[in-house]
């Protein structure tokens, strides 16, 4: 099963991650044929790491300027060459039967586009569904990092203009062409919350029912309402 995946790391002042998950990328029990990186304008100390790096893995770096998270992943996928490809955030720490595991759901539902699985985002055990079209067109409860058929990818890639819900989009996107998802159900990564810049990042439940609206939820519905006009879909709150 070895050879066929492509990882694609945007990666944009997160070196204070990447050497964790390039460690968990490295003791997958199927390992990627390529990982690319790209380094999204990065103002730390990204090429000190990459530079003292020792992880025994297949790594291309891409340099380019801050375009954001989607105009990287665009790049890598452009340099990309394998028939799978994930979405792999620098903060993610996989864990050893992550891939296997996705591939072995892929393989058992050959019609599904990409499989995806539960996760960590940080002490939070993040909300997920069985694959269901309906739901995903009024919740986003599939993550970025999910195992995609190059092939069932949009020809634009992911759309680069966006700040927020840049997962949704992309499987809203992959539905509207008849490109459907399979759930892993298992924990199969966790997202290193600690320093997260430049990521979208999870908000609690209760601060969507308080009286007034902190600006993180003004920002979260604005981003929302961006998503559900692209697509064409109803805002069920309203």
């Amino acid at each position: 099963m070895s050879g066929t995946i492509s990882v694609i790391i945007p990666a944009y002042n997160h070196a204070h991650t990447l050497k964790r998950s390039l460690s968990s990328l490295k003791k997958q029990t199927v390992q990627p044929s390529e990982v690319i990186i790209v380094n999204d304008g990065s103002t730390d100390n990204f090429n000190e790491l990459i530079s003292e790096l020792k992880i025994n893995l297949p790594i291309k770096i891409i340099e380019q300027e801050n375009r954001g998270a989607n105009a990287a992943r665009n790049a890598g996928l452009k340099e990309s060459r394998c028939e799978l490809v994930i979405f792999w955030d620098a903060d993610t720490i996989g864990r050893p039967k992550m891939l296997e595991k996705m591939l072995f759901a892929l393989e058992q539902n050959p019609k599904a586009s990409y499989a995806y699985s539960r996760y960590y985002f940080g002490w939070k055990k993040m909300k997920s569904h069985t694959f269901d079209p309906i739901l995903l067109q009024k919740i986003n409860y599939i993550d970025q990092t999910s195992l995609v058929r190059r092939t069932d990818l949009p020809a634009e890639g992911c759309d680069a203009s966006l700040k927020r819900f840049q997962d949704w989009d992309l499987w809203l996107t992959m539905l509207e062409n008849k490109k459907t998802g399979v759930l892993a159900p298992e924990v199969l990564y966790k997202k290193i919350v600690r320093g997260r810049k430049g990521i979208s990042s999870w908000l609690p439940g209760f601060v969507f029912k308080l009286p007034w609206k902190i600006e993180k939820v003004k920002e979260y519905e604005k981003a929302r309402e961006i998503i559900l006009k692209k697509h064409g879909l109803k805002n069920p709150a309203h």
